[in-house]
Order: structure tokens, then C-alpha cells, then sequence
């Protein structure tokens, strides 16, 4: 796909065609499967949340929501006139030092729901004119995703499904969910084993990210907008800018042309202020200047990305 507003000829989501063949129960099934010696991230903490049990996330058997709302906060292609209808979930499988929404990632702000309950948030989102529902941190409950799902779209969910994701997923799962998530949205932190680890927990993370961003565009390639502005199948990406750490911007936007596609969408977020614990570990004790950010965007439109949301 190029870099244009060309759209594919379907009027419903590809999830549909997976109910129709048997292939949804399928996947569902195997989702549950996972949990049970839990592997949905590469944490592999194998404890058994069907009974409960927690690990890295912070999550047993059932979600966790934060927040529903209709978002105009989002990327333009997701926003459009009507909104993004998100659904903020908490914990998280990264630990972040410099989390902005630590309350919900860490502290777990939120309320349990079944999946009747999570099916009914995904319905009024949609009754109330969202573009799309935005799964905002989904890795660690994508089987209870899947359940609620299971429920709503019997019942007339149809809107276009955005995995919103730090990107620290496990491989199986993200082949799991092609065919029914219509646009991946990850944020790519860094690509450097050492920051990753520093903060976040996570020295595999580059790693794992490189291979999950190349799986999601194999699914579903270069974000499609259709002629009204909205984005309706593809890959959407987003770098935070992070003082001090501008090498690994470079890494990434070349990453990117170079392993994924010139074409690839890109939101260049200079939104980074220190939050959490952030301000005991310098540089990222320090708000992102307008000067590095600037750089940012001089790299990523160096490197051959020209679809650039800043």
C-alpha cells in the first residue's frame, strides 16, 4: 500500500469473517489456554490466572477497567469527526519509571468487570458514534478481549478493533489476533537492550518489539485512510521522544523506513514530561525540549518517513 488515501473494498470488519468459520472460537480457545500457564507477553510469568492467580501485570482472571470514553485526544485517523471510543485498561506488563498513567499501570486504579460487562462498554462505544474501539494496553487481558467479543458481535459490534500497545507482546499472540484487529498501534520506547532494561524492566524489549512490528505489518501493512480521514486498516506507530535519549530515535526511524516501510505512519509524540519515578533517574528527569524534539522529526523525515502525525 502506498502512501496515499486508498482503501481496500469491505464494508465490515475482518473479525467477521472469522465468526462466520468457527475460526473466533478457535482462537478464543487458545487464548485461554495461555493464561493458564500464563505466556501472553514475554514475562512468561506461567501462573494460572484462570484461578486468579497474578504476575507482572497485575491481573487475574478478569480485566481490569480503568475508563470508557469517547477520545479526541488520538492520532487524527482515529479521531476523526466523532472520536476514538477507548477503553483504558489497567496494569501493564512494562514497568515504565516514567509511566504517565502510573495510577492505572501500577497502582491499578480501576474496577473488575466480567465479560458480559466489557461487551456492553464495547456496544455503547459504538452506540454513541465512535470511529473504532481503542483496546488502550491490551496485552495481558487479550483473552478476556476475546470473550467480550465473543458476546458483542452477535449482538452487532462491528467497529474497527485498534490494539493500542506498548509493543512488549509475545510473537504468538500477535498471530493470534490476525484477522481481528484492524489497526496495531505500538509505541516504541527505545532499541537499545540497556535503556530498556534501566526503565523498564525489560532488556529483551528491543528485541521483542522489532519482531512484533514486523508481524503486525505483515498483517495488516501501511495505514489505509479512507476519504472522510479515517483509518480503517494498517500500521500506525508511535515514538515518545525521551530526553537524553535521542539515539534511540535515530535507531527506531531507521528501523522503521529501512525494515518496515517508508510509508509507515508515525506519530512523533513530544508529550514526554517526568511522571513516577522519572525524576530519580536522570536525563529523564528533565521535560523534553522543543529542540530535541525537532531534531526527532528532522531524523524520522531523514531517515524517508513522510507520513509523520506530530
Amino acid at each position: 500500500m502506498g502512501a496515499g488515501t486508498k482503501v481496500r473494498n469491505r464494508s465490515y470488519p475482518s473479525y467477521l469473517d472469522l465468526f462466520e468459520s468457527g475460526e473466533f472460537t478457535r482462537r478464543l480457545s487458545h487464548s485461554l489456554l495461555m493464561i493458564q500457564s500464563c505466556r501472553l507477553c514475554p514475562r512468561r510469568c506461567s501462573i494460572n490466572r484462570l484461578d486468579g492467580e497474578k504476575g507482572a501485570c497485575g491481573v487475574g482472571r478478569r480485566a481490569i477497567v480503568s475508563s470508557v470514553n469517547v477520545h479526541f485526544g488520538e492520532e487524527r485517523p482515529l479521531v476523526g469527526r466523532s472520536g476514538s471510543g477507548t477503553i483504558f485498561f489497567s496494569g501493564c506488563n512494562l514497568k515504565c519509571l516514567f509511566c504517565q498513567n502510573y495510577e492505572i499501570s501500577q497502582r491499578m486504579a480501576g474496577s473488575e468487570v466480567s465479560s458480559d460487562e466489557l461487551a456492553s462498554l464495547m456496544l455503547k462505544l459504538q452506540e454513541m458514534g465512535c470511529h473504532n474501539l481503542n483496546l488502550v494496553t491490551p496485552t495481558h487481558v487479550v483473552p478476556q478481549i476475546l470473550e467480550a467479543l465473543r458476546t458483542a458481535v452477535p449482538d452487532g459490534f462491528r467497529l474497527p478493533i485498534v490494539y493500542n500497545t506498548g509493543g512488549y507482546d509475545s510473537i504468538e499472540i500477535i498471530r493470534l489476533l490476525d484477522g481481528i484487529v484492524d489497526i496495531y498501534m505500538p509505541d516504541i520506547k527505545y532499541l537499545s537492550p540497556s535503556a530498556a532494561k534501566e526503565y523498564s524492566d525489560a532488556q529483551d524489549y528491543p528485541a521483542v518489539i522489532r519482531e512484533v512490528i514486523n508481524e503486525m505489518n505483515r498483517q495488516v501493512g501501511d495505514l489505509e485512510i479512507s476519504p472522510d480521514g479515517i483509518a480503517v486498516r494498517g500500521l500506525l506507530v508511535r515514538h515518545l521522544v525521551m530526553p537524553g535519549l535521542l539515539d534511540d530515535t535515530d535507531r527506531i526511524v531507521h528501523f522503521l523506513a529501512d525494515e518496515i516501510s517508508k510509508n509507515t505512519y508515525v506519530n512523533i509524540m513530544r508529550q514526554y514530561h517526568p511522571a513516577f519515578r522519572a525524576r530519580e533517574h536522570p536525563p529523564l528527569d528533565l521535560p523534553l525540549s522543543l529542540a530535541d524534539w525537532e531534531k526527532a522529526v528532522e531524523m524520522a523525515r531523514s531517515a524517508g518517513l513522510h507520513r509523520l502525525d506530530k
